[in-house]
């Protein structure tokens, strides 16, 4: 008899990307302290230990970066990318992006969401295919972004097609599109502000543009040009990015569970729970980091100060000690806490704009496709580490 081959988890790897959750069910049991020499990381998998990692911000801070490719190459942050902030400045910054984010802005914009997909929809009327993600998910959530910072409908087409030449357009080198992509959005938002500036309206970005706030140091100011641009940038790209990816794993988990799909068909109030296990199942979000201020042990294990912890997601939201059958879909289940839009002091400030966007897109599109047939020989996964999902996933309707 052999011993078995210790488990490995290599984000880096293109087959374990593909198909992480049996890797990640051995990390939970086996190793739920992961180092991995080569990249120098230690990774923490387990629901409990996330929701520990996530709300110690004395231990745990975010300021080094909150993925590996900046938090190992010690990238340094614009002001205002608050997700990669520790107090006081992710307080202020996030204080102030807050205002966007309102339980009353977000309800405001559900006709105009609701509007905005049966326009994405009638699109496809006529074909018998079309891409789950390039013509339907993807379309939906920059402009929703667009109608909520005040850009003009005529130019949230542009918006549109600059996030997807940086997103979705396929690189071999992901990393470098996507800061290029950055780059390009950061200039679409600097020329929209010079224009905004010129003509100010009542809508919230003509608001932000004019807040005034006490600052870090005591002071009462305006918010800098870069800290806005920033700002803009973070929410279209991050916030658009998770829920298109979001909306998309609906796409094939609801064609490999036809059964539940026709449920969600045949009663759409069913509809926001199973996105919630949609969301537990097939986190967009492939990994986020945090750096430790001091040494800490977790399972025996010393992880020393000055470490990146890798935490996981998509292994959490599986875990068996939280969740019966935790590896099944099951559009029935509470989801409990799940870890998705992280935890703590960093959750995301977009995530009820994002269910929102997916519980209209499904309605709609379950109304007029109530079945589809994804075609996986030509899907293609997302190229890069940070996010996990489908770059292009083909279906056929009808």
């Amino acid at each position: 008899m052999t011993m078995a081959e210790a488990v490995r988890w290599d984000m880096f790897d293109r087959d374990i990307y593909a198909s992480p959750y049996e890797t990640f069910r051995r990390l939970r049991n086996e190793s739920p302290v992961y180092y991995n020499e080569e990249y120098n990381f230690y990774a923490l998998s387990r629901h409990e230990d996330l929701g520990k990692v996530l709300t110690d911000r004395e231990t745990f801070i975010s300021g080094k970066g909150m993925v590996y490719n900046i938090i190992s190459n010690d990238v340094e942050m614009p002001a205002g990318l608050f997700i990669n902030e520790d107090p006081p400045m992710h307080t202020m910054h996030r204080s102030i992006v807050s205002r966007l984010f309102t339980p009353r802005a977000v309800a405001s914009l559900e006709h105009e969401i609701r509007a905005l997909s049966e326009e994405i929809v009638d699109g496809l009327e006529g074909r018998d295919q079309f891409d789950f993600m390039r013509d339907f998910a993807l379309r939906l959530p920059v402009q929703v972004i667009g109608m909520l910072v005040g850009v003009p409908k005529k130019d949230q087409a542009d918006l549109l097609a600059v996030f997807q030449k940086s997103l979705h357009e396929g690189s071999v080198d992901p990393d470098r599109q996507l800061m290029q992509g950055i780059l390009d959005s950061a200039a679409w938002f600097n020329e929209y502000l010079d224009w905004r500036e010129k003509h100010p309206t009542d809508d919230v970005m003509t608001q932000l543009m004019n807040f005034e706030f006490k600052d870090e140091t005591g002071g009462t100011r305006t918010l800098r040009r870069e800290e806005i641009v920033t700002y803009l940038t973070l929410i279209t790209t991050a916030g658009s990015d998770t829920t298109a990816t979001g909306i998309s794993w609906a796409g094939s988990l609801l064609n490999d569970h036809p059964d539940q799909r026709r449920e969600l068909a045949e009663d759409r109030s069913l509809i926001p729970r199973a996105f919630e296990e949609v969301l537990r199942c097939e986190p967009p979000s492939y990994h986020f980091c945090r750096w430790t201020t001091k040494d800490v042990e977790v399972h025996g294990q010393k992880i020393p100060a000055e470490s990146i912890v890798v935490l996981l997601p998509g292994a959490a939201n599986r875990d068996e000690e939280k969740w019966e059958d935790s590896e099944q879909f099951d559009i029935h289940r509470d989801p409990a806490q799940i870890f998705t839009f992280s935890f703590g002091p960093h959750f995301c400030l977009g995530a009820n704009l994002a269910k929102i966007e997916a519980r209209i897109a499904l309605e709609t599109l379950l109304s007029r496709y109530p079945e589809w047939s994804v075609d996986y020989d030509n899907a293609v996964h997302t190229k890069g580490i940070d996010t996990r999902g489908w770059e292009s996933l083909p279906v056929s309707v009808g």
